[in-house]
């Protein structure tokens, strides 16, 4: 069976390397979405590893085990790289959108992916800002949600 590819972004990419509430969900969107990626995805993870490190007391291993499943996600995604399109066009979106600038970044990475055609393309997201923007620029939002069941 051949995956779909969806956009992730990197809220989306975490709980598949950090054990969250959401990361059951996150898995089976795994098992059906190839990921597609914006080129700073790694480091915007490598820095929520870096924090919860910092903040939540980890020790090594937790810190290993999140970073070896990073390096093992990321042989599996598809990569949109740095160019001056996506910078004019991350920078257009933030007159646009309320988004900070790495999710301007990643929602223009996700434009980029697609040829600026959206429709019937997916969007893999657990922040609630980049899904409202991704959703007003026609992407077909896949939200992991946080919310009580």
């Amino acid at each position: 069976m051949n995956k779909e590819p969806a956009f992730w972004d990197a809220s989306a990419l975490v709980p598949l390397c950090v054990h969250e509430i959401i990361s059951p969900q996150a898995r089976s969107y795994l098992r059906r979405f190839l990921p597609v990626v914006w080129w700073g995805s790694v480091l915007e993870v490598r820095s929520t590893v870096a924090r919860l490190r910092r903040t939540e007391h980890w020790g090594e291993v937790a810190r290993n085990r999140a970073l070896s499943g990073l390096n093992v996600l990321s042989r599996t995604w598809k990569e949109v790289p740095p160019t001056d399109e996506l910078r004019v066009l991350a920078g257009s979106l933030l007159d646009v959108h309320v988004l900070r600038a790495a999710d301007s970044l990643q929602l223009a990475a996700a434009l980029i992916w697609c040829d600026e055609r959206p429709t019937r393309r997916s969007f893999v997201c657990a922040d609630q800002r980049l899904s409202e923007a991704a959703s007003s620029a026609g992407f077909s939002v896949v939200e992991l949600s946080r919310g009580i069941s």
